[in-house]
C-alpha cells in the first residue's frame, strides 16, 4: 500500500506541475482563473482566495486536474476572460502545462546525468565474444557511430535505443572512421527477445567521454530528445499495429511498473522512470485529440489562421465527445491491467 501512496504521489506531482503550467500563464496574461483543483470528484481540501476569488481544491480522485478560467468554454465580455485574449496569449496558456511537464523531465535529466559517474560516447573500443557486428565489412575498433538506421546518434544511450530499434534486421550504419564518413551496409546485430518484443542488441564496449559541463549539457539534451523520440515511436508503432493494446498501460499498470521500480530501491531508475512518465504526460496532452491540450490548440491555431473563432457551444460538444472516448479507452486499459496484475 505505501508503494500505491508513492506511485500516487508521482502522479500527484506530474499533475501540479501540468496545471501550474496553465495556471501561473494564465495569471501572467491577467485572466480570471475561478478553481484551481487537483484531482477529480468531490473536495477533500479547499479553499478560496479573498483577493482573487480562486477557488483551490484538492479532490477525491486522483486522476487529473484543471484550471478553470472565466471565458474558457463561452463568449465574455469581461477583460479578464479567457475568450477575450488575443489568440497567442490563449495559446501559450494552454501550451503551458505540456510545457511545464518536458520542462521537468528535461530537469530531472540534467540532475541524473549530472550525478553519473561516467558518461559514454558511441565510439567501439572492443568487441564481445559473441559480436556479429565486426564481421567483413562491418564495425572496427575506433569506429565512431554517427548514424543507425535512419537515425542520427549522438550518445552511447542514443545509438544503444537506435540498435535496440534498428537492429533487428541488417542495418545500415554512418561511421567517423580515421576521420572520415563510411557507410557500413546491413550489419548484423544479435537480437533478443523480452515480453515477446524483439530488439536488436549492443554487441560492442564504448568509449567513455571527459566530463565537464559542455559534455553534460550536450549529454542531458540528446539524452531527453532521445526519451521525446521514444514516446513517439511507442505511439507510431501503436497506430501502425506494430504493437497491440497489451502493451498499451493505463493508471494502474503505471502504478504497478512504479511499485516494481520503488521495491528495487533503485534510486536512478526511479528517477528515470519518472522522466519517461512526465515527457510522456507532456507529449500525450499535445496530440490534437479533442479535450487535450492539443486539441485545443488546434481550434486557436484555426482562428489564427482564418481570424475566425469556431462557435464556444461547438467546440464544446466536440471536447465532451473526445473526454467520452478518452474515458471509455482509459476504462479499457484499466480493466486489461487489473486483469493482467491478478493472472
Amino acid at each position: 500500500m505505501w508503494y500505491v501512496l508513492f506511485a500516487i504521489l508521482l502522479f500527484g506531482i506530474l499533475i501540479i506541475v501540468h496545471e501550474l503550467g496553465h495556471f501561473l500563464t494564465a495569471r501572467l496574461f491577467h485572466v480570471t482563473i475561478r478553481e484551481f483543483s487537483i484531482g477529480m470528484g468531490p473536495k477533500l481540501v479547499w479553499g478560496q482566495s479573498k483577493k482573487s476569488g480562486t477557488l483551490y481544491a484538492l479532490r477525491a480522485l486522483p486522476i487529473g486536474g484543471y484550471v478553470s478560467m472565466l471565458g474558457e468554454d463561452e463568449a465574455s465580455d469581461d477583460e479578464g476572460s479567457f475568450s477575450g485574449k488575443p489568440v497567442w496569449q490563449r495559446f501559450l496558456i494552454t501550451a503551458a502545462g505540456s510545457f511545464s511537464n518536458l520542462l521537468l523531465g528535461f530537469l530531472i535529466m540534467a540532475f541524473l546525468v549530472f550525478s553519473m559517474e561516467h558518461i559514454y560516447s558511441p565510439t567501439v573500443t572492443s568487441f564481445g565474444a559473441k559480436a556479429t557486428s565486426n564481421a567483413e565489412g562491418g564495425l572496427e575498433v575506433g569506429d565512431t557511430l554517427i548514424r543507425v538506421g535512419p537515425r542520427r546518434v549522438h550518445t552511447a544511450n542514443d545509438m544503444i535505443y537506435a540498435i535496440g530499434r534498428y537492429g533487428t534486421e541488417p542495418v545500415d550504419l554512418i561511421v567517423l572512421r580515421n576521420g572520415e564518413k563510411m557507410k557500413l551496409e546491413d550489419v548484423v546485430f544479435p537480437t533478443y527477445t523480452e515480453q515477446g518484443i524483439v530488439f536488436g542488441d549492443r554487441d560492442f564496449n564504448v568509449r567513455g567521454t571527459d566530463r565537464n559541463v559542455f559534455t553534460l549539457l550536450r549529454h542531458t539534451w540528446y539524452q531527453s530528445t532521445m526519451t521525446v523520440r521514444m514516446v513517439y515511436d511507442s505511439l507510431g508503432d501503436l497506430l501502425t499495429g506494430k504493437y497491440g493494446i497489451k502493451e498499451v498501460s493505463g493508471p494502474v499498470g503505471v502504478t504497478q511498473v512504479i511499485t516494481e521500480t520503488a521495491k528495487s530501491k533503485d534510486f536512478d531508475n526511479l528517477l528515470y522512470l519518472f522522466v519517461v512518465l512526465a515527457i510522456n504526460l507532456g507529449i500525450m496532452n499535445l496530440l490534437p485529440f479533442p479535450a487535450l491540450d492539443g486539441g485545443r490548440l488546434v481550434f486557436q491555431l484555426w482562428e489564427w489562421i482564418t481570424k475566425k473563432p469556431v462557435k464556444p457551444e461547438i467546440e464544446g460538444y466536440i471536447h465532451f465527445a473526445g473526454i467520452l472516448i478518452l474515458l471509455a479507452f482509459m476504462a479499457i486499459i484499466s480493466v486489461k491491467d487489473i486483469i493482467y496484475l491478478f493472472r
